[in-house]
């Protein structure tokens, strides 16, 4: 599809299905596969992207509120969702739209089996989240005992799964900290099913922990990042294609003089004669005031072009000086060069932040 005229967040969904397949081949047979879709699919369009690997046999898809599962039961995904973080206002809305709510407190717990139990419902599937280390949310390990026996005495829930989250397990400094952590988590596991009686899915790894950490995969794997091109470190990133381009379009040149200034506070003065080119995006659609002032840079027709002056709301300016370039000419802001990876760097972040931050505003095209 053209990007003539707009700025566009192409998608390519032949790189997912890659990033699927690589992740999908580094676990044992028979390991459950949970992508994570928050965010809008970490900026991407989270239908487009949760129907797209539904059909490739995704077991499990996760959101973060339960909005975000709303969204992909409206749009027709029928795998199982879990809501990482439901708050108690919505639990209805969790169980009209069959969401499966992580429950990380004894206070939730108790709430949600409450709503259950009222609307009548028995085994109602949840998901129970342990706190191993990344102290955020969770239960600790010593309140297995009472979680265990509240269950027993609420029928209106089941644990289909329990779950952890790894704090750094990209980091191999920190390998030795991750071991704590999955070690914790097989003994809370081992608990719970010595008390319950059963043992519920087990699942710890995020993208990293599936890459790092083979000895932890246990039933189920989580993949957010992954998904969409990055793994946290060279050596994986390399074989993991991003799935994103986020394009835009030159809209005007202008000729500086040396000394004349460019947009707001006079953010770009000119040294010595200068073309820039002005493009139909600015913080408004996710790319932030921190890439300007000649710290970050886009590509245009192949050739790198820096960002001058601050970046506006709806527009930001480049450095097109010596480049072959008119108006109407499409302009990388990420892709391949630079990566999503790269221009989050320059500017102190990371490609989470990058990719989530692109406004809903922007189009989002598919192609396969």
């Amino acid at each position: 599809m053209s990007t003539v005229g707009e700025t566009v967040f192409e998608v390519d969904l032949n790189a997912l299905r890659h990033n699927y397949e690589y992740l999908r081949s580094e676990l044992r047979p028979g390991t459950k596969f949970l992508a994570v879709v928050k965010a809008y699919a970490y900026g991407h369009g989270a239908p487009p992207i949760a129907l797209f690997l539904e059909k490739l046999g995704v077991d499990y898809f996760a959101v973060a509120y339960t909005g975000e599962g709303v969204e992909l039961r409206e749009a027709g995904v029928q795998a199982p969702i879990i809501v990482l973080h439901p708050q108690p206002v919505h639990f209805e809305e969790i169980i009209a739209h069959r969401l499966e709510p992580s429950l990380y407190s004894e206070e939730v717990l108790q709430r949600f089996a409450v709503t259950a139990g009222n609307g009548g419902l028995r085994e109602y599937p949840v998901h129970l989240k342990f706190n191993t280390g990344l102290n955020r949310l969770g239960f600790d390990a010593g309140d297995v005992d009472k979680v265990v026996s509240f269950l027993e005495q609420h029928q209106a829930v089941k644990p289909v799964s329990l779950f952890s989250h790894l704090a750094a397990s990209e980091d191999p400094e920190e390998r030795d900290f991750s071991r704590v952590q999955i070690s914790a988590f097989k003994q809370i596991a081992d608990r719970f099913e010595h008390l319950a009686g059963f043992r519920p899915l087990l699942h710890q790894c995020n993208t990293s922990g599936i890459l790092c950490y083979p000895e932890a995969h246990f039933d189920m794997v989580r993949s957010g990042i992954g998904l969409y091109g990055y793994g946290n470190d060279a050596i994986h990133s390399a074989r993991l294609r991003p799935i994103g381009t986020l394009k835009s379009v030159i809209s005007q040149l202008h000729r500086l003089e040396k000394g004349e200034s460019l947009g707001y506070n006079r953010g770009f003065i000119a040294e010595r004669p200068t073309i820039t080119a002005t493009l139909p995006l600015g913080h408004a659609d996710g790319i932030g005031r921190p890439y300007g002032k000649g710290k970050s840079h886009v590509s245009v027709n192949g050739q790198p072009a820096r960002i001058l002056g601050n970046v506006c709301m709806d527009m930001l300016m480049i450095d097109v000086t010596g480049i072959d370039c008119s108006e109407g000419d499409e302009v990388i802001i990420f892709g391949k060069d630079p990566s999503a990876e790269e221009l989050a760097a320059t500017a102190g972040t990371i490609s989470y932040e990058l990719v989530t931050a692109i406004s809903r505003r922007v189009k989002r095209s598919y192609k396969e």
